[in-house]
Order: C-alpha cells, then structure tokens, then sequence
C-alpha cells in the first residue's frame, strides 16, 4: 500500500504571468519547475496550509481564490496528492525562496516549455488550455 503524501501548491497569477519556481539541486526533483508550495500538516486546511508555506518559503502574502485541481501522482512508492490552489499576491512579487535556486513570471503559452516535476504537470495543462 502507497504512502499518500497531501501537499498544496500555490498558482499565483499576476497580471497574465504565473510564478514558477525550479527546486534547487540536491532536492527530489531537483532542477524541475513547480508551483510553490509544501506539505499540509494534520489539522490544517489546504488553505492554511497554502498560506503558511508560502510566507515560509517566499516571505510573501497570498490570498487564496479558490481550486484548481486536485491529483495523484505515483513517485516511487509514494502517492502526491497535490491540490493546486488559484492565488493573488497580497503585496510585492517575491525575490527568493528558501527551497528554490530561480523564480521565473511566465506567460501561460510559455508554461510548456519549463522542465515541470510530474506532480505539477496536471495544474500546467489546465492553464495552458484555458490560455491565461
């Protein structure tokens, strides 16, 4: 039986870009992009959890829209079940993360072409169809 890991993830839109982050070298999926975010901890919602792990990694604020999807994803022999939340800056765009070596704003066109960790490939393609 899989381990299921619950983990969030932050699509933040500002204006027509999305924030992408690419894991720093020597984390699982180390050098693939992915949509910030971490692991939800007993008791809390998606919600709070979302905000508390970006103002962790980030130093940043969010407001938390609503969901984009939820999927399973087998890594191993563990499930990521990663619910990618829609969300708005609350204050400045951030400048760097604790758990990434590069942010980037990109273009929902331009989404497809970044290297994006499997969990993450899902939320990709709904925003690509939707064109953003």
């Amino acid at each position: 039986m899989a381990i299921v890991l619950r983990v969030v993830a932050a699509v933040i839109q500002d204006g027509d870009q999305f924030l992408a982050c690419r894991r720093r070298p020597g984390k699982a999926s180390g050098g693939r992009w992915e949509f910030p975010g971490g692991k939800v901890e007993d008791g809390e919602s998606a919600a709070e959890a979302l905000r508390r792990e970006i103002q962790e990694e980030l130093a940043i604020s969010i407001r938390v829209l609503g969901e984009l999807t939820t999927d399973e994803t087998l890594v191993g022999d563990l499930v990521i079940r990663l619910t990618c939340l829609r969300a708005e800056l609350e204050g400045p765009r951030p400048t760097q993360s604790t758990d990434h070596d590069s942010l980037a704003w990109v273009a929902a066109r331009a989404l497809e072409h970044l290297h994006w960790a499997e969990p993450d490939w899902p939320a990709v393609k709904i925003l690509i169809a939707r064109g953003y």
